[in-house]
C-alpha cells in the first residue's frame, strides 16, 4: 500500500498537485458547511423551512474555489506549511466566511449569524488540520526506503527551537531531543522535544540512535563552540554548525573569528625602522645566494634583496614546494626591476651542486639560512640535524670559499648560547665551522649573525597559538616562567643584510660573531594570554572559570631551556648601528675542528646517534644533557 501511494505522488506533476489542493479546498467547504447546519439545527438534516440551504452546498464549494485560486493557496507547498500558511488560511476562511454570509443575504436564505461565524471558524479547522494531515502522510511516504538521521539540537534557545520547527517536515532529518547547558531547562519540554543535560549525551546516543549533533548556538563564542564539538566528536557524532543571522547576511565571516594582528604588537617595544639601514646598498648590483630561501627567515631576506637591487638573486632550497612559492612571488616582485631571480633545488650537504651553483652564477654574497630548526625534531633525529646544519655548513662554506666569493653570512640562533639540545649544539658547531674557516680565508669574509626567535616564523609560538585559539583551545605552554627573545621576521632580515655589510668593513677576514638587540625577553605566559585577548577573547582559569580559552602547562620539553642567551663570552662591542652589537667569542683550533668534523662525519656515515651526541659533548662549550636541565627545573 506504501509504496503504492510512493509511486503515485512520485508521479504526479506539480500541475496535478495544485489541482488536488484546489479539490481539498473545494470539498472542505461544503464538508464545513454540513457540520455547521448539524450544530445549528441540532439534526444532520435542516429543518424543512430551511430546505433551500441544500443549494449553498456547491455555491460554498465554488466561493471556496474561487477564494483558493486569487489568494494562491494551491501554490503552497505542504512541506513549507507552517505559520505564514496557516495565517494566509485563516484570511482564506475569513474571506470565504463574508462572501458566504452575502450569499445567503442576496439569496434570501435563512441562516443564523452565529451559524456564518461558526461556518468560518469550521472552514479553517478543517483547511488547517486537512493539510496538516495530508503532509504527515506525504511525509510518511516519501520516506520510504530513504535512511533518516536522527539528531540531537544543542542549544534550546530561539535558534533551537526554530531549527526544531523547520526539521519536522524535513524528508531525512528527525530531531530527537534538545541538549542545553542551562541546568533551569533541563527535563522541559520545547517545540515537542525533552531538553537534556550534557552528560546523558552517550547515553541518549546509544539508545536512541543519534547520527548527528546540530550546534543551535550562534551567540557563543567560537572557542567554546569547538571545545563542545570536539566533545561530541569523540563519542563518535558528526557535529554540524548552525550559523548565525550575522554570518548568513555576511556581516561576519564564518571561518576566521580570529581578530587580525601585526606580530610587532607582543614584542613590548618599539619595532626597529621599516626602511633598510643605509649600508645595505652593498649587494646593489651584485650576485647573491640565499640558502633556504623557501624558510621564513629566508624568504624575508629575498624580499629585503629585492629592494636593494642585487644583480642576481638565486634561490637554493631543498623542498620543491617552497622554492616554488618564493621563485613564484619574487618574479612578480622583480618584474620590470632587471633583477634575475633563480631557482635551484638542491641539498647543502650536496657538495658537486653546492661548487656548480657559486661557479654557474658567479655567486659574490652568501647568506646561509638553511638549516633544521625545529628542537623537538632534532632532538629526535640527531644524525639528521647535525648534517643538515653543520657539514651542510662546511660544504656550503668550501664551495664559497673555493670560488672566491666576497661575503658569506651564517644565519645563527641564539639556542647556539650554551645548548640544551642537539638544534642549539648542531648551530654552534655551525658557528665554529665558520669561525674555523675565517682564520685560514684567503678572500672570503666569513662572519654569523646570531638572534632569537622569529615572530610567525613556520613553527614558532604565534602561528601555533593562533591554530590553537581557532581550534577553541587550549593554548599548550611549556612552562609558566619560560621567556624568548623575540623579533618580527622583517627586522631580523633588514638588520641581517646590514650585519653582513659590515662584515667586509670591519675585517679582513671576519669571523665576528654579530649579535642583534633583541629588546627585553618576552614572557610567553603573558603572550599567550595577549593573543587571547587581542582576538576577542577572555582566559579561562581559577579566576575566570567562565573564560573561554584556557591555557595549560605541558612541562619543558627534551632540550627546552627556561630562558634562552644570546651571547657566551663577557661583553658586546658596537658597531656603526646601534642596534647591532659584535662580540669575540672563543674558537677552536684547527686541528681540534678537524677532530670534531672527523668524528661527526664517522657518526653520521654510520648512523650511530650516541657516537654523534658525543662529539657535540666534546666540542661545544656549555653543552648540557637535556636530562640534566630537565633535574634543574
Amino acid at each position: 500500500m506504501r509504496a503504492r501511494l510512493f509511486a503515485f505522488v512520485d508521479r504526479m506533476s506539480r500541475p496535478q498537485k495544485r489541482i488536488l489542493l484546489l479539490l481539498v479546498d473545494a470539498i472542505i467547504a461544503p464538508v464545513a458547511l454540513f457540520a455547521t447546519c448539524a450544530l445549528v439545527y441540532n439534526a444532520l438534516m435542516p429543518l424543512p423551512g430551511a430546505s433551500r440551504i441544500w443549494y449553498m452546498f456547491p455555491a460554498a464549494a465554488a466561493l471556496a474555489s474561487a477564494v483558493s485560486i486569487a489568494l494562491g493557496m494551491p501554490r503552497i507547498k505542504l512541506n513549507a506549511y507552517e505559520s505564514l500558511a496557516i495565517l494566509k488560511t485563516g484570511v482564506f476562511a475569513l474571506i470565504v466566511m463574508i462572501g458566504f454570509a452575502l450569499m445567503t443575504d442576496v439569496t434570501g436564505v435563512y441562516f443564523p449569524g452565529a451559524g456564518i461565524i461558526l461556518f468560518g471558524m469550521m472552514f479553517f479547522l478543517l483547511s488547517v488540520a486537512t493539510r496538516m494531515a495530508m503532509l504527515h502522510i506525504l511525509l510518511w511516504v516519501l520516506r520510504l526506503g530513504q535512511r533518516r538521521y536522527r539528531v540531537l539540537i544543542y542549544g534550546a534557545g530561539n535558534t533551537g527551537t526554530q531549527l526544531a520547527a523547520a526539521l519536522r517536515s524535513h524528508d531525512t532529518i528527525v530531531p530527537v531531543a534538545f541538549v542545553d547547558d542551562n541546568v533551569a531547562l533541563h527535563s522541559m519540554t520545547i517545540a515537542g522535544l525533552r531538553v537534556l543535560p550534557p552528560s546523558q549525551i552517550e547515553r541518549i546516543v546509544r539508545e536512541r540512535e543519534i547520527d548527528r549533533v546540530l550546534l543551535a548556538m550562534p551567540s557563543v563564542s567560537p572557542p567554546k563552540l569547538a571545545q563542545i564539538a570536539r566533545r561530541l566528536q569523540q563519542v563518535g557524532l558528526d557535529v554540524h554548525t548552525l550559523p548565525s543571522f550575522a554570518q548568513l547576511v555576511g556581516e561576519e565571516k564564518l571561518l576566521d573569528n580570529l581578530t587580525p594582528f601585526m606580530p610587532g604588537q607582543f614584542l613590548g617595544r618599539r619595532p626597529f625602522e621599516e626602511v633598510l639601514p643605509k649600508g645595505a646598498e652593498a649587494y646593489a648590483g651584485k650576485s647573491v645566494l640565499v640558502s633556504g630561501a623557501g624558510g621564513s627567515v629566508g624568504s624575508e631576506l629575498c624580499r629585503q634583496l629585492l629592494l636593494i637591487r642585487p644583480r642576481r638573486i638565486v634561490l637554493f632550497e631543498v623542498s620543491e614546494i617552497a622554492l616554488y612559492t618564493i621563485e613564484r612571488e619574487l618574479r612578480d616582485l622583480a618584474e620590470g626591476t632587471q633583477v634575475e631571480i633563480v631557482p635551484v633545488l638542491g641539498s647543502v650537504t650536496d657538495s658537486r651542486m653546492a661548487r656548480m651553483v657559486m661557479a654557474d652564477h658567479q655567486i659574490e654574497a652568501v647568506f646561509h639560512a638553511a638549516a633544521y630548526k625545529h628542537v623537538p625534531l632534532v632532538e629526535a633525529n640527531p644524525i639528521a640535524g647535525l648534517a643538515n646544519n653543520v657539514l651542510g655548513t662546511r660544504t656550503l662554506a668550501d664551495a664559497a670559499h673555493e670560488a672566491g666569493v666576497a661575503r658569506f653570512i651564517l644565519i645563527s640562533t641564539d639556542k647556539a648560547v650554551r645548548p640544551t639540545n642537539i638544534m642549539g649544539a648542531s648551530k654552534r658547531l655551525a658557528e665554529l665551522v665558520i669561525q674555523d674557516l675565517a682564520k685560514r680565508s684567503r678572500g672570503t669574509v666569513f662572519t654569523m649573525v646570531r638572534f632569537g626567535n622569529v615572530l610567525g616564523s613556520s613553527g614558532s609560538v604565534i602561528p601555533l597559538f593562533k591554530d590553537q585559539i581557532a581550534r577553541g583551545g587550549p593554548l599548550t605552554l611549556t612552562h609558566e616562567d619560560v621567556t624568548r627573545y623575540f623579533m618580527t621576521i622583517s627586522e631580523a632580515a633588514r638588520l641581517v643584510l646590514l650585519a653582513g655589510s659590515f662584515a667586509d668593513a670591519e675585517a679582513s677576514c671576519g669571523g665576528e660573531v654579530f649579535v642583534l638587540d633583541m629588546g627585553k625577553p618576552v614572557k610567553i605566559r603573558d603572550l599567550a594570554q595577549q593573543m587571547i585577548e587581542a582576538a576577542g577573547y577572555a582566559v579561562r582559569d581559577a579566576q575566570n572559570p567562565d573564560g573561554d580559552i584556557e591555557i595549560l602547562v605541558t612541562g619543558l620539553r627534551p632540550g627546552e631551556k627556561l630562558h634562552e642567551e644570546l651571547l657566551i663570552g663577557e661583553g658586546l662591542l658596537t658597531t656603526p648601528h646601534a642596534k647591532i652589537l659584535r662580540a669575540k667569542e672563543n674558537s677552536l683550533s684547527e686541528l681540534e675542528m678537524a677532530s670534531a668534523l672527523r668524528a661527526l662525519r664517522s657518526a653520521v656515515a654510520v648512523g650511530d646517534a650516541d657516537a654523534a651526541r658525543a662529539v657535540v659533548f666534546s666540542w661545544v662549550e656549555g653543552y648540557q644533557q637535556p636530562e640534566a636541565v630537565a633535574m634543574r627545573h
